[in-house]
């Protein structure tokens, strides 16, 4: 007999709770939290705001156009991922498990889709597109935003995975349509 949807989907949402609270665990107390918590709040706007500004000052009119096309992104990665929030509404996992704390505030109440992942891929798409050697650096640190997520108590596994696919199709989009 084949398992319904439910018993599918219910397994998933039990490991992913696994994951969040063993993630949440190591975090709490100790300097892993702080860290995590200073890439995070890095990830959600600081780094790339700086990045932007160093390559208009370091590249000139080159420079402008790569932050142009970094700035458009993401207004349309914050208005595709709050109109994802507004319809999904899916509970962050503290919400949905008292086990986990969340180590850090999180900017708005809902957890699907992560936007400080949505916006770190997608920039760094486009980044490491104008600037191929900022990959050594943004690669890490945008992995780094992503794994904070789920550790500080803020999102599922699955909402930053989502995130990581919902930006690669917006980031090399707009890179086709820049093109």
């Amino acid at each position: 007999m084949m398992p319904t949807r439910a018993l599918i989907f219910d397994g998933v949402k039990r490991r992913e709770l696994a994951w969040c609270l063993a993630a949440n665990r190591w975090a709490r107390g100790g300097s892993a939290g702080r860290v995590f918590t200073w890439i995070s709040r890095a990830g959600d706007g600081p780094i790339w705001y700086a990045l932007m500004l160093a390559v208009v000052m370091l590249d000139g009119w080159n420079g402008l156009s790569a932050s142009v096309h970094m700035a458009a992104t993401g207004l349309v990665a914050l208005i595709l991922y709050t109109q994802l929030k507004r319809r999904t509404r899916r509970p962050r996992p503290f919400r949905d498990d008292a086990r986990i704390k969340a180590i850090t505030p999180p900017l708005d109440e809902f957890s699907f889709p992560s936007g400080h992942t949505l916006h770190a891929v997608s920039f760094t798409i486009i980044a490491v597109a104008w600037y191929p050697a900022l990959a050594l650096i943004l690669v890490p640190f945008t992995v780094a935003v992503a794994a904070s997520r789920v550790i500080l108590g803020l999102h599922y596994p699955s909402d930053v995975a989502a995130a990581a696919l919902i930006a690669s199709v917006l980031g090399l989009g707009s890179l086709i349509l820049a093109a």
